[in-house]
């Protein structure tokens, strides 16, 4: 089935009503404590990840194209790419598209106020939630192949990595703000000008693919195993 809707400008998106969530985790990396409380407001979120397609049809302006059925997730593209395509797809829209917060992210990731607690995105069996690198065949899949999460979101856990609009710091969790964190301030150390990057991918192994693990890239690195996915803000 198709994922793309008549506009070709405008991602699918699931709206995420707002709520109070526990992030990170007793039993992960070093990076994922403490576990924290959050309350978010409502916001939403791509129902799946940017799509060849859609990257074209922003990029390079072409609405109908040899792209126009390609429903694989972009990826080699970075941080700072990402930001002219935001750029291009606010100007054609006139809407506030953006990268998630690290906290949005892995609030939807989890379901939301319909969250199951499940340790992958929709499901504790991650067959069912997510290609990763013993079932991806070393390669990127179209998206929404997998089941979908309690707020009928795709490829949350694996599939490709999702760059986050936060700065990270490994131990940013220990000074987080409680209401709609967007990562530290400040970074000073060189070794910390990196920007996060969430869901594991198809080259990665299980752990990876839980909704509270936490990775990063520098803000000009790309990958065959790195997109993004976007988020609206409610007015």
């Amino acid at each position: 089935t198709s994922v793309h809707t008549e506009d070709p400008y405008s991602p699918e998106m699931v709206f995420v009503e707002g709520g109070t969530f526990l992030m990170g985790s007793d039993d992960g990396e070093q990076d994922e404590f403490p576990v924290h409380e959050v309350e978010l407001d409502s916001f939403h979120i791509g129902k799946h990840l940017i799509t060849i397609r859609e990257w074209g049809a922003i990029i390079n302006d072409i609405s109908s194209s040899p792209f126009d059925n390609n429903n694989f997730p972009i990826v080699n593209v970075s941080w700072n790419d990402v930001q002219e395509f935001l750029f291009k797809l606010n100007d054609k829209t006139n809407k506030k598209y953006r990268l998630p917060t690290e906290a949005e992210w892995e609030f939807a990731a989890k379901g939301g106020n319909k969250s199951k607690y499940y340790k992958f995105s929709g499901s504790d069996n991650i067959n069912k939630a997510a290609w990763y690198d013993d079932n991806s065949a070393s390669e990127s899949h179209e998206v929404s192949k997998k089941g979908p999460n309690e707020l009928g979101i795709f490829d949350m856990s694996g599939n490709v990595w999702e760059w986050c609009q936060d700065w990270y710091l490994e131990d940013y969790y220990k000074n987080s703000h409680r209401i709609n964190p967007e990562g530290p301030s400040k970074v000073s150390k060189f070794s910390e000008k990196v920007r996060v990057l969430r869901g594991g991918s198809w080259d990665s192994e299980k752990n990876s693919c839980r909704t509270s693990s936490r990775n990063w890239a520098a803000p000009d690195y790309f990958d065959d195993c790195i997109g993004f996915r976007l988020v609206l803000e409610c007015d």
